[in-house]
């Protein structure tokens, strides 16, 4: 799949439908009651990925790795219930800081099948998460055939993505995500307002929920709100093309 743009995270068919008409590259299909990468259940996802269809690609995120490690095989099942192949799977790490991940998170990588791509998540709060660091899930998922790095919060009370950490060490992971071969995405309660200050980061997606909803995380996604994130987005990769032809090139205004 392409990853380039906007991604939306939505919960129901309706939201799907919203996000689509707001512009989304790419739908993402998760349960945010769930926690920050809570899985939907299968019918859910199946629903939403027959609505979506080819018009654009259907990611899923299949929860955190401590889940598999209490319930082994779970995300295997979950994935064969939902019966549609999804583009790709994102799985979380949280809690598992000081516990022996790295044979579960490979064994379930490869496992998945062939066709979807395997998006390995930072937490940018990993501390308060109990995650590993960052840089030892971009090595886990170089090692393991993950095509794209997600760098995300686990806390989505706490503070967003640009304030969750430094800005140098949230630079350095996604440095060591492109050298190692990733493609990067960048979430974590991303405000509009802050689009144009991921420029410096060059990532690869903007995947947003909490910004495309009214009433926020757990509210309803919004088709205007979708559309101006995109169009912000847009912005951030007209930006990009320019510099790659001159690095003297301004910013452009959201």
């Amino acid at each position: 799949m392409r990853w380039r743009g906007l991604l939306v995270s939505v919960r129901n068919v309706a939201e799907a439908q919203a996000a689509m008409a707001g512009g989304a590259a790419i739908i993402d299909v998760k349960d945010p009651a769930a926690g920050s990468l809570g899985a939907a259940s299968a019918p859910v996802v199946a629903s939403i990925a027959a609505t979506v269809g080819d018009a654009a690609p259907c990611t899923v995120a299949a929860g955190e790795l401590q889940d598999e490690m209490a319930d082994p095989g779970r995300t295997a099942r979950w994935l064969e219930a939902i019966s549609v192949l999804p583009a790709a799977v994102k799985l979380g790490l949280a809690g598992l800081a000081d516990a022996d991940w790295r044979p579960v998170f490979e064994a379930v990588m490869r496992g998945l099948p062939a066709a979807t791509a395997r998006v390995a998540v930072a937490y940018a709060d990993w501390q308060r998460a109990a995650a590993p660091h960052p840089l030892e899930i971009v090595a886990a998922a170089a090692a393991t055939g993950c095509s794209v790095l997600l760098v995300d919060t686990a806390d989505k009370a706490g503070p967003p993505l640009l304030e969750a950490c430094r800005a140098d060490e949230l630079a350095s992971w996604i440095g060591a995500a492109r050298i190692a071969g990733l493609r990067v995405a960048a979430a974590g309660r991303i405000g509009l307002d802050a689009i144009p200050l991921l420029q410096p980061l060059a990532v690869d997606v903007v995947a947003l929920r909490s910004a495309v909803c009214s009433n926020g995380r757990t509210g309803t996604v919004d088709a205007a709100l979708v559309r101006r994130a995109a169009d912000a987005v847009a912005l951030l990769e007209t930006f990009r093309r320019a510099t790659a032809r001159d690095p003297r090139a301004p910013l452009p205004r959201p």
